[in-house]
């Protein structure tokens, strides 16, 4: 597709949601209620026909030499399928909170004045390998009320136009737009510099991939982006601590899955139990696999676990996004410490205490600059599914507009409401 078609296209495709945007603003949550529960119903009814799309992306993944890990995000397998439909009947099930009035005062002119939450409009999304993304996006588009243009990886472009073509079935079963969710149907890289110019017809962009892809969107758009760079999350295993529970959540945390961004990176031990906690904590680690960067402090107290993969760390360990079974590892003095550390080296994304002290979880809670703060839990339920927000479209490590897991109300704004009965100013 030649450059002045890309263009042609995109303006089309913004034209449409511009449209089915007005549309959808106005639709009852009977409607999109209905959409939802029949885009679950259909997802069921079509996983051979969507596995057999899938496989086509699988095959050209592997003869284009794409790592496993990355084959692994493509698949679209029966449990994958259920979860996307689950999400559906979740996001069904919760109130519609388009239209909502909140905080009506009256004023001492007579007039009252609140808030009133309506759809943000149009959003882009544009996001890499896991295509199960497109229903995410999909449905948190018809449960706000918005309408969407969704630009997939070209490696899931075939499991991307099945999924977005069952999205519009849905959509028109219901008596709602098809144009409320659009995909992007071609690969051209240029299709993704006109979406992110686009003021006229979209008012925000939420990019979901590698640092390098939402680098790019953030400084290219032209309209405002929800972004989050990278997830340098951090566990602090404190003093007191319950040991056996430290040991569990940490472990899992950090395994239970390496890829996602809202895995452990970095474990800090407060120095009064760094000496009970690591070498078992070390244990684990080594029979998992994973490589310990340490501090000198933390080296000299794991040296003595069988197997144990140690190296020193650097003042960039400190910082990294590994995403691989490799974590960085530092004792520190107490809550203090450990407080100043995350907020100097962490991405604001995710950081837990495991503590039994109350008045450290509290400081912990209060002082911790972060888009998600845990006690006594692990960093992998910074998600949108476990926030009990039916899906996300992104996690926010922004403070504007959105912050965190970002579901339904993040796809929203608010509008000032009065009410009067002929009151005039003075």
């Amino acid at each position: 597709m030649n450059a002045l078609n890309t263009v042609e296209l995109m303006n089309t495709l913004g034209q449409q949601a511009k449209a089915a945007s007005s549309l959808m603003a106005k639709a009852g949550a009977a409607s999109k209620v209905a959409a939802l529960r029949g885009l679950a119903a259909l997802l069921r009814a079509s996983v051979a026909q969507l596995q057999a799309e899938n496989a086509k992306d699988l095959e050209r993944a592997r003869a284009n030499g794409l790592a496993e890990p990355m084959v692994d995000r493509l698949k679209l397998t029966p449990k994958v399928i259920d979860t996307c439909a689950e999400g559906c009947e979740q996001l069904a099930a919760m109130p519609d909170i388009i239209g909502e009035i909140m905080g009506m005062k009256q004023q001492p002119s007579g007039i009252r004045v609140g808030q009133m939450r309506v759809p943000i409009g149009v959003f882009g999304m544009i996001y890499e390998s896991r295509p199960n993304v497109t229903i995410e996006a999909a449905s948190l588009s018809i449960k706000s009320g918005n309408a969407c243009i969704l630009r997939g990886g070209s490696e899931a472009i075939d499991s991307n136009r099945a999924l977005a073509a069952l999205v519009q079935q849905a959509l028109v079963q219901a008596g709602l737009p098809a144009d409320a969710v659009q995909l992007v149907p071609t690969t051209d890289r240029e299709a993704v510099g006109q979406l992110i110019a686009m003021p006229a017809y979209v008012d925000v962009i939420i990019p979901r991939g590698g640092k390098g892809l939402i680098e790019r969107i953030s400084r290219e758009a032209k309209v405002p982006v929800i972004k989050h760079l990278d997830g340098n999350c951090h566990t602090y295993v404190d003093d007191p601590c319950d040991i056996a529970m430290a040991v569990k959540v940490a472990d899992n945390a950090k395994t239970q899955k390496y890829s996602p961004c809202n895995a452990t990176e970095s474990l800090l031990v407060a120095r009064g139990v760094a000496a009970a906690f690591l070498p078992k904590i070390g244990a684990i680690y080594a029979q998992k696999g994973v490589e310990m960067r340490c501090c000198p402090e933390a080296r000299a107290l794991l040296a003595s676990v069988p197997g144990a993969n140690l190296r020193d760390a650097t003042e960039q360990d400190w910082s990294e996004e590994y995403l691989a079974p490799v974590i960085s590892v530092k004792v520190v003095a107490g809550v203090d410490e450990a407080i100043a550390h995350i907020n100097r080296y962490s991405s604001h994304h995710t950081e837990a205490i495991l503590t039994t002290d109350h008045v450290h979880a509290q400081r912990f809670l209060r002082e911790v600059d972060s888009a998600s703060v845990m006690v006594n839990a692990s960093t992998r339920f910074a998600d949108g599914f476990e926030y009990g927000l039916g899906a996300e479209i992104g996690i926010s490590t922004d403070k504007f507009h959105a912050r965190g897991p970002v579901g339904v109300e993040g796809l929203t704004s608010l509008k000032y409401v009065v009410l009067g009965e002929g009151e005039v100013r003075g």
